[in-house]
C-alpha cells in the first residue's frame, strides 16, 4: 500500500508551500505520495510568538477539512507551536521539522547548530527544543536576520553562509536549517561550510516513512490522548466534511 504523507506548511505562502512540496517529493522514496498543504488563513510568514500560536491554530482548523485518508502527517515549521495539539488530534504519526533535524543531526556530531531567520525566533527556537528533550547538544541558534519570504532572494545564500559559520565558532559540528524555507540552500551550504547539513523538512519525511513501515504511532496513552469531547462554539472555523480528519 502507498503511504501517504501529509506535509503541511505552517503559513499560507503558496509558493513556499509548493516549494516545500517538492524538498519532501525529493527525499521521499519511489511510492511515497506527498500532499503539500498549507492553512486556509493566517500569516504568510511565521515570525514570533504572535504568529506562530495564530498559524498552529490554522494549522489545526485545516487539519479538520481534510476529507481523504492519510498515514503520517509533517508539520513543516521550524520551532512552531502547534505539534502536541497536532498529536492529540490525529492517530496517525505526527512528525514535527523541529524534531526531526535535531534527531538526525545528533546522530551525525556530538553539537548541532541552528541557523535561522530572525533573533526574534532565537528563543522561540530554543524553548521548542528544551520541551522536546533536544536542547541539551545544541551548540547555539543563530539568526541571518532575513524574514521567512526573504529567503527566496538569491542573497539570502550569503547571509545564511555568515550565520552558519557564527555558529559553527560556538562549537557546532553539524548544522541544522531552522526554517522550511531554507531547503533549498542545503546542498549549497554544505560544500561551503564542510559539515554535514540537515534541513528537517526531508529528515520528517524519512521519519514518517520509517514510523508507518514499523507500524508505530503516537501513545494515546496519557499526554497525547485524544481531546475530550466537549462543546467548542465556533470550532473548528473552516467548513469540515465530517469533523475529524480522515485517517488510516
Amino acid at each position: 500500500m502507498t503511504t501517504h504523507i501529509v506535509v503541511m506548511n505552517c503559513n499560507t505562502s503558496e509558493p513556499m508551500t509548493e516549494a516545500i512540496g517538492a524538498h519532501a517529493r525529493a527525499a521521499a522514496r519511489e511510492g511515497t505520495r506527498i500532499s503539500a498543504l498549507r492553512p486556509s488563513w493566517g500569516p504568510e510568514s511565521a515570525e514570533g510568538n504572535y504568529d506562530s500560536f495564530v498559524t498552529a491554530a490554522a494549522v489545526l482548523d485545516r487539519l479538520h477539512t481534510l476529507d481523504f485518508p492519510f498515514d503520517a502527517l509533517v508539520m513543516a515549521g521550524f520551532g512552531e507551536h502547534g505539534r502536541e495539539g497536532a498529536r492529540e488530534l490525529l492517530d496517525v504519526p505526527v512528525i514535527d521539522i523541529t524534531e526531526a533535524a535535531a534527531q538526525f543531526a545528533m546522530l551525525l556530531g556530538r553539537s548541532y547548530g541552528v541557523v535561522t531567520t530572525l533573533s526574534r525566533a532565537v528563543g522561540q527556537i530554543e524553548d521548542s527544543l528544551r520541551l522536546a528533550g533536544l536542547f541539551e547538544r545544541c551548540a547555539g541558534v543563530v539568526a541571518a536576520e532575513l524574514g521567512v519570504l526573504e529567503l527566496e532572494e538569491d542573497s539570502a545564500a550569503a547571509a545564511v553562509v555568515a550565520a552558519s559559520r557564527a555558529v559553527l565558532d560556538r562549537g557546532a559540528e553539524v548544522l541544522v536549517l531552522g526554517c522550511a524555507g531554507m531547503t533549498r540552500l542545503a546542498s549549497a551550504l554544505a560544500q561551503q561550510v564542510d559539515v554535514p547539513v540537515v534541513d528537517g523538512v526531508a529528515a520528517a519525511v524519512k521519519l514518517a516513512e520509517s514510523l508507518v513501515d514499523l507500524g508505530l504511532t503516537t501513545s494515546k496513552h496519557g499526554s497525547y490522548a485524544r481531546p475530550r469531547e466537549k462543546r467548542r462554539p465556533g470550532w473548528p472555523i473552516s467548513p469540515t466534511p465530517g469533523g475529524q480528519p480522515r485517517q488510516r
